[in-house]
C-alpha cells in the first residue's frame, strides 16, 4: 500500500532560515507549501528548486499576522498538496533597531502582530486538521523562536525579543495542551545565525561582530537550524515536546 506523502506548511518560507527548512524537507519526502510576504521571485525559484529535484512545493503569497490570509494558506495547501502532517511557524521580523525609551506603538504592533498572532492563527489552523480528537492524524508543530528570548535583545531589540519569549510560552502551554490531541509542539532557538535578516535591519557587520561572544567561535548557518528543525519533526522525536531547544553555539 502506498504511504501519503506528509504535507508541510512553512510559513515565511521563501529566504534564510525558512527556505533551508523548506529545501531539506522536500528533500526528505515532504510536500511543501511555503508563504512569503513579499519576496515572490525568490519564494517561486525555491519551488522551481524543489520541482526540478523531483518533490512537490508551492508558494502563497500571505501575511503570517492576518487572519483572513492565513485560513487561506492552510485551505490553499490543502487543496493543492494534501492533509497538513505538520507546521513550522518561521515568518518573523525584528523590527526597527529601537531602545526601550524609543520604543513605537507602532513598533510594537507590527513585531508583535507577525510574530506572536502570526503563531497563534497559524497553530489555530493546524490543530483544526491534525487534531486526532477532530478526525486528524495527529501530527507536529516547530517554532521558530529565538535565544534573544533568552538574553534579552538590550540596546537593540527588547520589542523582538519579548515577542520570543511569547512564542516559547506558547509553546510550552500549547505542547501541554496538544499532546492528548495527537500533536507535539517544540521550539528551536537559534542563535547567532548568518541570513540576510542582519542586513536588513541595517546592520550587515552585526554577526561578525558578535561571533567573538560565541562559545564555539563562529556563527551559525540556516542549514543547521534546518537539520534541528527537521529532527523535532521527524519520528525520531516522538518523545520529544514542549521543548525549547537552543541553536546557538552555546551562546
Amino acid at each position: 500500500m502506498a504511504t501519503k506523502q506528509p504535507v508541510l506548511i512553512v510559513t515565511g518560507g521563501s529566504q534564510g532560515i525558512g527556505a533551508e527548512i523548506a529545501r531539506l524537507a522536500a528533500s526528505r519526502g515532504y510536500a511543501v507549501c511555503l508563504s512569503y510576504g513579499h519576496a515572490a521571485e525568490p519564494a517561486q525559484a525555491l519551488v522551481g528548486e524543489i520541482e526540478a529535484a523531483g518533490g512537490r512545493a508551492i508558494a502563497v503569497k500571505a501575511d503570517a499576522g492576518n487572519e483572513d490570509d492565513v485560513v487561506r494558506l492552510f485551505r490553499q495547501a490543502e487543496s493543492a498538496l494534501g492533509p497538513i502532517s505538520a507546521l513550522v511557524n518561521n515568518a518573523g521580523i525584528t523590527g526597527p533597531f529601537a531602545t526601550v525609551d524609543r520604543i513605537t506603538s507602532e513598533i510594537i504592533d507590527e513585531v508583535m502582530g507577525v510574530n506572536v498572532r502570526g503563531v497563534f492563527l497559524a497553530t489555530r489552523e493546524a490543530v483544526l486538521r491534525m487534531a486526532t480528537d477532530l478526525g486528524g492524524a495527529g501530527g507536529a508543530i516547530v517554532n521558530v523562536s529565538s535565544r534573544a528570548s533568552g538574553l534579552g535583545g538590550a540596546g537593540e531589540w527588547v520589542h523582538y525579543a519579548a515577542s520570543k519569549g511569547a512564542v516559547d510560552t506558547l509553546t510550552l502551554g500549547a505542547a501541554r495542551e496538544l499532546a492528548p490531541r495527537g500533536i507535539r509542539v517544540n521550539a528551536v532557538n537559534p542563535g547567532l545565525i548568518d541570513t540576510p535578516l542582519h542586513a536588513k535591519a541595517g546592520a550587515p557587520d552585526r554577526v561578525v561582530r558578535l561571533s567573538a561572544g560565541v562559545p564555539l567561535g563562529r556563527p551559525g548557518t540556516a542549514a543547521e537550524v534546518a537539520t534541528v528543525v527537521l529532527w523535532l519533526l521527524s519520528d525520531e522525536a516522538s518523545y520529544v515536546t514542549g521543548a525549547l531547544l537552543p541553536v546557538s553555539g552555546g551562546r
